[in-house]
């Protein structure tokens, strides 16, 4: 019998790696639905190629101009998330949400009541929504697994493994484009120089995130999250090659290294399919592994480490704020409005304002609230932008 699956977010880098694996393998797949926001080429080619019946669009420019040109009655379009009662008639098999952004939240927690497993690649939904993607886990009993490489790397290695014994977890950090860079030099540096990453192949958005670190830092929240430990047992550490995705220390002894390919072929993979499925990788790296050149990160060259000192213990909106502050200055940066350099400068402002610290100490209740923050906290950056030269 077929595996029937969604993706959520299929014209994406994610997305489509997971399209690319299952298109090798079709006869056993039937995707039951396919989403995007603005690539509806892309994503009408996909459905062409594994015959989906429902799409989702939710630009509505796109949308409306996908409606214009399909001339298919055999293909649903829908405008927005909605309409999963209409798509769904009983649990399909696997979800993959690898919606970029503070929008895939929604998505991502409505469609778990849908599905028997779904792999989560938005970070955003895990640092602002876990508690409530938990919950719905948990009610709808459905399997949960990261497909972020580092904490997919965890997630494996920590199988059949009690909490209590985990000493230390080693997240991995590349360093970026500027690791070896002066300083002095990252005033001058363009959006090129700052989105070309020395080891993968990503989005402008995240390779940003990246080059400041504050990528890493989001997965330490990350990582709190998903394996329930606290921030002192959790640590970032440089490893140029990304060639080693976690490192976990364990009170028994026994360190455990998770090595694989640089790419996100591996964790997408080994979300899908059960463990005895058999994939071709390379061959195992020894020149690498001879010089794996760990490093300490040095906060003096990135200083967004620091907000880790910032973050409470408990779950709150102040993550929500983290997260949104550092979209909109990604975003001013990628529109040329303000300078590489500015991103963790303003942001370190913003973050030690008493309107947004306040926040450490309130839960957030539900998916409206988190959004609702969102889109005050950007609209907030603007005021100040213009009013208090932030």
């Amino acid at each position: 019998m077929k595996k029937k699956i969604a993706i959520l977010g299929s014209t994406g880098s994610i997305g489509k790696c997971l399209i690319d694996i299952i298109k090798r393998d079709k006869k056993n797949f039937e995707i039951v639905l396919l989403t995007s926001n603005e690539n509806y080429k892309e994503l009408l080619k996909q459905a062409k190629f594994f015959k989906v019946k429902n799409l989702i669009i939710t630009n509505v420019e796109c949308y409306n101009k996908f409606k214009k040109n399909n001339n298919s009655r055999k293909i649903k379009i829908y405008n927005n998330f909605e309409n999963f009662e209409k798509i769904f008639k009983k649990k399909i098999d696997y979800t993959m949400s690898s919606i970029s952004g503070i929008q895939g939240l929604k998505p991502t927690i409505e469609i778990i009541k849908y599905t028997k497993k779904i792999a989560i690649a938005n970070k955003e939904s895990i640092i602002c929504g876990w508690d409530l993607i938990e919950k719905k886990l948990n009610k709808y009993k459905t399997k949960f697994i990261p497909v972020d490489s580092e904490h997919f790397s965890i997630w494996y290695a920590l199988k059949d493994i009690e909490k209590n014994l985990i000493e230390k977890i080693y997240l991995t950090a590349s360093g970026g484009p500027f690791l070896d860079k002066s300083l002095k030099n990252l005033n001058k540096v363009n959006i090129k120089q700052v989105t070309n990453h020395p080891n993968w192949k990503m989005g402008k958005k995240i390779s940003t995130d990246s080059a400041t670190m504050i990528n890493k830092v989001f997965e330490v929240i990350e990582a709190k999250r998903l394996f329930k430990v606290s921030y002192k047992k959790l640590a970032i550490i440089i490893h140029p090659k990304s060639y080693v995705h976690a490192i976990i220390k364990l009170k028994n002894g026994i360190t455990k290294i998770i090595v694989h390919d640089t790419n996100m072929k591996i964790p997408i993979f080994n979300s899908l399919y059960s463990s005895k499925k058999i994939i071709n990788s390379k061959k195992l790296d020894f020149e690498t592994l001879n010089n794996l050149d760990f490093k300490a990160v040095n906060p003096i060259k990135f200083p967004l480490i620091k907000v880790l000192k910032m973050l409470p213990n408990n779950t709150s909106l102040f993550e929500t704020i983290l997260v949104s502050i550092n979209d909109k200055f990604v975003e001013l940066f990628l529109s040329n409005r303000i300078k590489f350099t500015d991103i963790s400068r303003k942001m370190h402002k913003m973050l030690n304002l008493y309107n947004f610290k306040k926040y450490k100490k309130i839960k957030p209740k539900n998916i409206d609230e988190i959004i609702k923050m969102n889109t005050k906290i950007k609209n907030d950056i603007e005021y100040f932008i213009k009013t208090r030269n932030v």
